[in-house]
């Protein structure tokens, strides 16, 4: 299914011009290394504008309304305070200087975005924003992409002020809610918990191309792009593992066995590696102590190589990797802790937050810029 595109935007220079570079969307920086997004996301490349930012661990409280701050050097909660109805995600901007919390109501239609400023690590005043499930920026910064999971719509706004400038339907997309891009810029791709579908997205259009039909599963949740730009991995909890799908045709080409309710995914500091995160149950609202754990598949290969299970069970979640690469820091969704993770050994820590911890950010992180969730950045 295809919606007719939108007029395009007038005609301006593309970021790149040098042969056999890739041609990007205009005022997206530019793609350093084409075999690997993530070239730029490696230890030791944290930007000059936030080098002076606390080192902290931020886990919004799903049932707490609130938002969980934990010291990574002394893995210990220095600081709690409260945000709106139903925090979901904490998504760093796309320029890096605001974290945004998506306080998204379930239920109500009293969401917000709260903004945290990581200088202090203290919340600002909150702007009112209808169901923001997640948030997401175009690759070029141009708009904020607020995902309204409950309206199966995807509302574009000014990325500072959060006014809405458009929106795009994607009706067939229930439960539409994590999305990645591709190495252009050019299309992003959604996923659509409720009906096992991905919904492709025209960036620059603000325009729905069409959907897929995942071939089994029926839940899907985290998508991440591959090192290359153009392959997708999409983890189904429902299907206890990850789909591979190549994004510019549109077309399931694979499947990877990981473990039961394979719910988030994570590139390794080195981009050789993902850590995806199996919570253990397919339920929405699961039990506490689930058979949850981590695998790790190889890029190169689409093979894991490594399972790290929850010692005595858990519910591992959303979050990111420690700007150093050397922990992997996920929300435990029905524990309420935090683990913190050693991406050599699988050894981890376990810290107690609030009620039902969800998509938690590590802050600062290497990169140039964010596209969004809990630190998607390139």
């Amino acid at each position: 299914m295809q919606t007719p595109a939108q007029p395009a935007a007038a005609a301006a220079p593309t970021a790149q011009t040098t042969p056999g570079a890739v041609q990007t969307i205009p005022g997206m920086p530019p793609v350093i290394d084409p075999k690997n997004i993530y070239s730029e996301t490696v230890a030791g490349k944290i930007s000059p504008a936030i080098k002076d930012d606390l080192a902290r661990v931020y886990v919004p409280n799903l049932r707490g309304n609130s938002v969980s701050v934990i010291d990574p050097a002394t893995f210990k909660v220095v600081d709690t305070f409260k945000v709106g109805r139903s925090p979901q995600h904490v998504v760093p901007s796309w320029d890096l200087r605001t974290l945004w919390v998506t306080n998204n109501a379930e239920g109500s239609n009293d969401g917000s975005l709260t903004p945290i400023d990581p200088r202090t690590g203290k919340p600002g005043t909150a702007i009112t924003v209808d169901d923001p499930y997640n948030m997401y920026f175009t690759p070029d910064g141009k708009y904020a992409i607020v995902v309204a999971e409950a309206h199966e719509r995807l509302d574009f706004r000014d990325p500072h002020t959060m006014a809405l400038i458009g929106s795009v339907e994607a009706p067939q997309c229930k439960g539409i809610n994590h999305a990645d891009f591709s190495i252009d810029g050019r299309y992003a791709i959604f996923t659509c918990e409720f009906g096992g579908y991905l919904a492709k997205i025209d960036t620059v259009n603000r325009s729905l191309i069409g959907y897929l039909k995942l071939s089994k599963g029926g839940m899907p949740q985290d998508i991440l792009t591959a090192p290359d730009g153009h392959k997708f991995y999409i983890a189904d909890m429902h299907a206890d593992g990850v789909f591979v799908v190549d994004g510019d045709s549109f077309k399931e080409t694979g499947f990877i066995p990981t473990g039961p309710g394979t719910h988030g995914e994570y590139p390794s500091r080195d981009g050789k590696f993902m850590y995806v995160a199996n919570r253990g149950s397919h339920k929405i609202h699961g039990p506490r102590h689930s058979p949850g754990s981590i695998s790790v598949i190889d890029f190169a290969t689409d093979k894991v190589v490594k399972t790290w299970p929850i010692p005595g069970g858990g519910s591992p979640d959303m979050g990111n990797v420690s700007a150093d690469g050397k922990l992997l820091w996920l929300s435990g969704r029905f524990d309420d802790v935090a683990y913190a993770i050693n991406t050599d050994t699988g050894e981890m820590k376990k810290i107690p937050v609030g009620a039902e911890p969800h998509g938690l950010t590590v802050w600062p992180q290497p990169g140039r810029y964010s596209i969004g969730h809990t630190g998607i950045l390139r």
